[in-house]
């Protein structure tokens, strides 16, 4: 019962369903999903906190950066399961198709100079 709470916890918030959809394409830095979303570090950071603890997503630090990425492998079967679900009921949506044409632009820019951009360096 706890995977379905957490699941049911972290799918409650719009920013953390876009999040999960941008990902389906695959990994983005933290700086990508800022920029994707126009929310504060901070704010970002604490989505994607609910989202870790919520086994939604996994985490990589490289360097100073951290990326994320869907769950692979052997995940919870309430993850699995609210996963597709999105996927299904949200990939025609009009947010989605909105934020996938501005990922794309996203993914254009230099990872570098997003985040020195969103630091104010």
């Amino acid at each position: 019962m706890r995977d379905v709470l957490e699941v049911t916890k972290a799918l409650a918030d719009g920013n953390r369903l876009r999040i999960l959809m941008a990902l389906v394409d695959g990994e983005l830095c933290v700086c990508q999903i800022v920029e994707l979303l126009q929310l504060a570090p901070s704010t970002v950071s604490k989505h994607m906190s609910i989202l870790r603890q919520a086994r939604l997503v996994e985490g990589r630090k490289e360097g100073r950066w951290m990326y994320y990425r869907l769950p692979a492998g052997d995940v919870p079967k309430a993850v699995r399961g609210a996963l597709a679900w999105l996927q299904r009921n949200l990939a025609q949506s009009p947010q989605a198709v909105q934020d996938k044409k501005k990922l794309k632009a996203i993914l254009a820019m230099d990872p570098g100079r997003l985040c020195k951009k969103q630091n104010g360096s």
